[in-house]
């Protein structure tokens, strides 16, 4: 099993995200980046404790590559806004990729040099991992358990037709 750990806006919507792909054994919503030690999301909201809302992914290698997972991350997320995606504003927000190791960080750094060069002004941040906090239980796999939250059904749905439209293939 590898790892990976991205900052994409809200984590409800990268967690629905990165859930539906193949050789993903779990996501887990999370913190990441920041100075405070064990924060809640009462924190983060504040935009003080310089963390981001974050998922780490389980993934398996031999079934789906770290660089398929990036280009999954830059197509359902706009890593051109800075410390935004959509109406959630702040920090916590923005868009981040933390490498686990030197080839992560290589593949990231190649494929944000290859969105630059199709014209596209990329904000997202590259930073060594460093250590990750699990969200409250309540955020875990938060969009399956409810489906009717209305921030849920404005946000997530056309994140997920995007995945389906340039991403069936690896899908579940």
């Amino acid at each position: 099993m590898q790892k990976a750990l991205f900052g994409g806006g809200c984590f409800w919507c990268t967690e629905a995200v990165f859930l539906q792909l193949r050789g993903v054994h779990a996501v887990t919503s999370g913190y990441a980046g920041g100075l405070t030690s064990n924060p809640s999301y009462d924190d983060i909201c504040t935009g003080t404790t310089q963390h981001a809302e974050v998922i780490l992914i389980d993934f398996d290698e031999s079934q789906i590559s770290f660089a398929q997972l990036l280009d999954v991350f830059f197509a359902t997320h706009d890593p051109t806004t800075l410390n935004r995606q959509g109406n959630d504003i702040g920090t916590q927000y923005r868009s981040v990729i933390y490498f686990m190791d030197d080839a992560q960080r290589s593949q990231a750094m190649e494929a944000i040099d290859a969105l630059k060069a199709e014209g596209l002004d990329i904000v997202t941040e590259l930073s060594p991992s460093p250590e990750f906090y699990p969200a409250e239980d309540y955020h875990q796999n938060f969009f399956a358990r409810n489906p009717t939250q209305g921030y849920c059904n404005f946000a997530i749905p056309p994140k997920l037709l995007k995945l389906q439209s340039k991403f069936q293939d690896l899908m579940k």
